[in-house]
Order: structure tokens, then C-alpha cells, then sequence
């Protein structure tokens, strides 16, 4: 089963996308600052980094 976390803040987003029950971590990321031009989306895996 896999379970999605959001933590969303005044500014940001952040995930994480876990396997459970390891709580292995599939994907995690982040967009900041939400709302603005020059708003920076981040998403990582095991294998992959995107900014």
C-alpha cells in the first residue's frame, strides 16, 4: 500500500509518496514559493532529481 503526505505550508508544498509498511520512500518533492513567478517545483526518486 502506498501512502501520500502532503505538508502544505503559507509558502510551500512538500510531499513524499511512501511504501508501507517499510516506509520506503518512493518520491518526495516541493514547490516554493507557491504563488510567486518564480516558484521552484523539486521532485527526487532513488534514481532520478528534478529542479
Amino acid at each position: 500500500m502506498n501512502i501520500l503526505i502532503i505538508n502544505s505550508g503559507s509558502s510551500s508544498i512538500k510531499y513524499q509518496l511512501l511504501d508501507m509498511p517499510a516506509a520506503k520512500i518512493i518520491c518526495q518533492g516541493s514547490i516554493e514559493p507557491i504563488g510567486s513567478t518564480q516558484a521552484i517545483s523539486t521532485y527526487k526518486t532513488d534514481t532520478h532529481k528534478v529542479e
